[in-house]
């Protein structure tokens, strides 16, 4: 049996419910189409989408710089609390939220916004925990005093 020590997953939780959603969004529309009807959505979308990926790269540039993995499903070698991290304990899982959200708005297809919130939760249970007890059980106190200074979250 796997312990939270060696890697907190087997599978890679993040990327894999980032693609099912947005798949789920696509297909849903196609069914029961949920067309957001305001102005100025598509500005708003961009820069969204922008936003998310210009921190899923920063995020990803930090922890390359720090010799860690990138993969939410391999274990950490150092834990990394500068850049995005210094600001989110998960700055990727919120720029993937973010960028649902941001795909809604360009595509106005409303279902985007409605599952971005879905992809939180999954995420959360699914993964964002199980790194969490990976973290305390590679690095305890120092992590524990990370959990005191960062939001999970925002």
């Amino acid at each position: 049996m796997m312990s939270y020590r060696e890697k907190p997953n087997l599978i890679p939780w993040p990327p894999v419910l980032l693609v099912a959603f947005t798949l789920a969004a696509i297909v849903a529309n196609r069914f029961v189409p949920l067309q957001l009807e305001f102005g100025g959505t598509r500005p708003l979308g961009i820069t969204l989408i922008v936003v998310a990926i210009g921190v899923d790269l920063w995020a990803m540039k930090t922890l390359h710089e720090a010799h860690t993995t990138v993969l939410p499903n391999r274990g950490s070698n150092y834990l990394v609390a500068r850049g995005p991290f210094g600001f989110s304990r998960n700055p990727i899982y919120v720029a993937n939220m973010a960028l649902l959200v941001g795909m809604g708005f360009f595509s106005m297809n409303a279902w985007f916004l409605l599952l971005a919130p879905f992809d939180g939760l999954m995420t959360h249970f699914l993964a964002v925990r199980r790194e969490e007890r990976h973290l305390l059980s590679r690095f305890g106190y120092q992590f524990e005093a990370y959990c005191r200074k960062v939001r999970r979250w925002i």
